[in-house]
């Protein structure tokens, strides 16, 4: 049964099915508790004769390593979060050659156990480095040559701690208890023989999963913005350019035992304590980096008496992908505002997809939808890799009873939302991910799971429709006047129409015709239930017309035309959605045609959260604090939508086939005379200029090599066209 698991994780992730056959072991310490924030420092020293072309390192840590190879830095922050699937671990691949040499070489390496789990981290319970970098002239594996200690001068602050979401803890380093130089080839102590505690692929590492997606991008040090003291010059608040991932740097001259406090200004955000550090002078001059990642506008640096600040700096590290996709118009609210969503959307993007960086940093699916749908107008296709990552852990950790949940990796977190579940496997969130990045490969790994969720976990009735499931929460948005029974069936059919769609793309001809029978029937019986000649709502229900409802009716097809001007009524008089969920109700507004209106609410919902100059993210609701939703964090994963809204529909750069391999160009620009847009696919950059003077409109795309668009007017003039520039024109309507 092992074995059987073990090919079929291997299979889940899209290796090879034979597998890597590891040499090195699993080492720490015999002094090591794996307790909670414990560090190691591990080194090994080794002669070579010739330098190998070309030598991959595999590398594993319970959690996060540093690596310094002849005294330079090559990994700064490796490792993920652990939990590809339950028991299982990832490891890095490296490729170590370009930083050796002849002669004597030093490999060293810092480990960071979090020594506890959270809603991204699944805790092995040990304290480890694995290292195994083999060529047919030279291996370098972990065993019992290597040298590993405690690094005791990591500890832990006092209260407050974060909060039980996050696998992380606060960083205090005393450098009191530093040990000068340990990872550099002068280094002339010794440190203890390393403990092997298990084979690679031994309890209670698990099975090894290669990483899916890139090592952080470092930007280097850098130095702040602005840098202001408070009024009794005990504190610097250091300005960042923009709300992103950064490690504090110090550069101080002072007595000894002083202690330095580094936060941000979203230490609270979300109204959860999340991380900070604490650095415990020495006496003299010294430099001190923290390693523990934080996010904020500013970097806050608390400075004692006895302390002479000769220079902070910040090195921000961030998911390694270009913002090759952009967007601009002749409205500065609306390009301010996509800029703000693309912002929003790779501040929550790292080991997971995030619904914020400070309070959880959990991979909430709800949320993780609307980013991958982001990720492909925003980023370069490196960016694709992280929502495949997602549905991969998403599936592999079905519960035994059929049920998915998120946030995953996790141990302490085990609960179903039921809608969330249904709009990840459905049309928005795995189909999205197929259609517009062309990789089908994830497909007939996940088919049986999806389509047991769908038909075992949900009771479909004859005609199609599902009764509500509370399942463990029954959440639809935040906010009030939520019709769960409307919302429950638009998810559910969505869900539907991406699993027929997977089903006939694999061949499964019965599940092709019970889809496709349920899907007919479920419109007709859908309208019969729910329309009420002015709108959708749930028999029974009492509260207000639901937006969001009205607006998945649209947006899932369930809704047929002759309903649309009675639909614009109610979006024109029922505002209950937040950030979330209106991202389906600026959809619906243009998928009806009423592009002018859909920018008019746009900029009516998004206007007081666009209000706060000094934010370059958006929020999780519509204010901060008791404006908000959910605890109010600042930078909100799901309030992102209009970075798509904006790309896809009003340009109208929508794929026709998988991976943009045809492509439409359809603009709606409403009440926008001009927009220039870039979205990157992996053929090239399509490239597109939209000019209306008067009736006239004017198009100008760049079709990347080997790709086919469509380009159609607002008056239903179509021209087809083949890569290169392209210059239309024709009538704005």
């Amino acid at each position: 049964m092992n074995k059987l698991f073990g090919m079929l994780l291997l299979l889940c992730f899209g290796l090879s099915a034979m597998a890597y056959d590891w040499k090195g072991q699993w080492i720490s310490t015999e002094r090591s508790q794996s307790q909670t924030n414990e560090w190691l420092a591990y080194r090994k020293t080794f002669t070579l004769s010739d330098v190998p072309a070309a030598l991959t390192a595999r590398i594993a840590a319970d959690s996060k390593y540093w690596m310094w190879i002849n005294d330079s830095l090559v990994v700064f922050e490796g490792g993920l979060k652990r939990g590809p699937a339950p028991g299982a671990t990832y490891f890095d691949e490296v490729e170590i050659a370009p930083w050796l040499k002849p002669g004597q070489n030093t490999v060293a390496v810092l480990v960071w156990h979090f020594g506890k789990s959270g809603f991204s981290h699944a805790n092995s319970g040990r304290a480890a480095l694995l290292f195994d970098a083999q060529s047919p002239a030279f291996s370098l594996v972990s065993d019992a040559s290597w040298r590993c200690t405690l690094y005791t001068a990591y500890e832990n602050t006092s209260a407050p701690h974060p909060n039980f979401r996050l696998p992380e803890s606060n960083i205090r380093f005393d450098a009191q208890k530093e040990i000068k130089d340990w990872h550099l080839s002068s280094f002339k102590g010794n440190l203890p023989q390393a403990l092997v505690l298990a084979r690679a692929e031994a309890y209670p590492f698990g099975k090894l999963v290669a990483r899916p997606i890139p090592l952080w991008k470092d930007y280097g040090l850098r130095g702040y913005e602005a840098i202001r003291k408070s009024a009794n010059g005990d504190t610097l608040f250091c300005r960042l350019p923009y709300n992103c991932h950064v490690t504090p740097y110090l550069h101080v001259e002072a007595e000894a035992g002083k202690t330095i406090g580094m936060l941000t200004d979203n230490y609270e955000g979300g109204s959860e304590k999340n991380v900070r550090g604490e650095y415990v002078t020495r006496a003299g001059e010294q430099t001190y980096e923290s390693l523990g990642w934080m996010n904020g506008h500013e970097v806050i640096y608390i400075i004692p008496d006895g302390v002479v600040v000769k220079d902070v700096k910040y090195r921000e590290t961030g998911y390694n992908a270009d913002f090759a996709g952009s967007f601009s118009s002749d409205d500065p609210f609306l390009n301010e505002l996509w800029k703000r969503s693309a912002r929003t959307l790779y501040v929550t993007m790292r080991d997971t997809y995030m619904d914020c960086p400070d309070r959880e940093r959990a991979q909430w699916w709800g949320d993780e939808v609307n980013e991958l749908g982001e990720a492909f107008y925003a980023l370069d296709p490196r960016g694709q890799k992280l929502a495949l990552k997602g549905i991969y852990e998403l599936m592999n950790w079905q519960r035994e009873d059929g049920v998915i949940f998120s946030p995953v990796p996790s141990v302490n977190w085990g609960r179903e939302l039921p809608l969330q579940m249904l709009a990840s496997v459905g049309y928005y969130g795995f189909y999205t991910q197929y259609f517009y990045s062309g990789d089908s490969t994830f497909v007939p790994v996940i088919y049986d799971r999806l389509h047991r969720y769908l038909h075992e976990v949900w009771q479909p009735e004859a005609n199609g429709l599902v009764t509500e499931r509370s399942g463990d929460w029954n959440w639809g948005d935040w906010g009030e006047h939520v019709d769960m029974g409307v919302l429950t069936n638009c998810w559910y059919y969505l869900a539907l129409k991406a699993e027929l769609n997977f089903a006939a793309m694999l061949g499964k001809e019965d599940d092709v015709r019970m889809l496709t029978g349920m899907m007919n029937s479920f419109v007709s019986c859908f309208n019969t239930k729910y329309w009420n000649g002015s709108a959708y709502r749930s028999p029974g229900y009492k509260g207000e017309t639901d937006d969001r409802a009205q607006a998945m009716a649209v947006v899932s097809g369930l809704a047929a035309a002759d309903k649309y001007p009675a639909l614009l009524q109610v979006f024109k008089k029922e505002y209950h959605a937040s950030p979330y969920m209106e991202k389906y109700v600026l959809e619906a507004l243009f998928r009806m045609g009423e592009a002018d209106f859909a920018l008019s609410r746009m900029k009516d919902r998004y206007s007081k959260m666009m209000g706060y100059k000094d934010y370059t993210t958006l929020f999780e609701g519509w204010g901060i604090g008791a404006d908000g939703f959910g605890g109010g964090t600042i930078n909100h994963a799901w309030s992102g939508g209009p970075l798509t809204i904006l790309s896809q529909l009003l340009c109208g750069i929508e794929p026709t086939s998988p991976g943009f391999k045809t492509f439409k160009i359809a603009p709606r620009m409403g009440s926008v005379g001009n927009a220039s847009v870039k979205v990157p696919t992996h053929h090239g950059l399509i490239e597109v200029t939209i000019t209306r003077k008067g009736k006239a409109l004017t198009i100008h795309a760049v079709v990347p090599p080997g790709t086919k668009a469509e380009i159609c007017f607002p008056n239903g003039k179509r021209f087809h066209v083949t890569a290169g520039s392209q210059l239309l024109k024709g009538r704005a309507y």
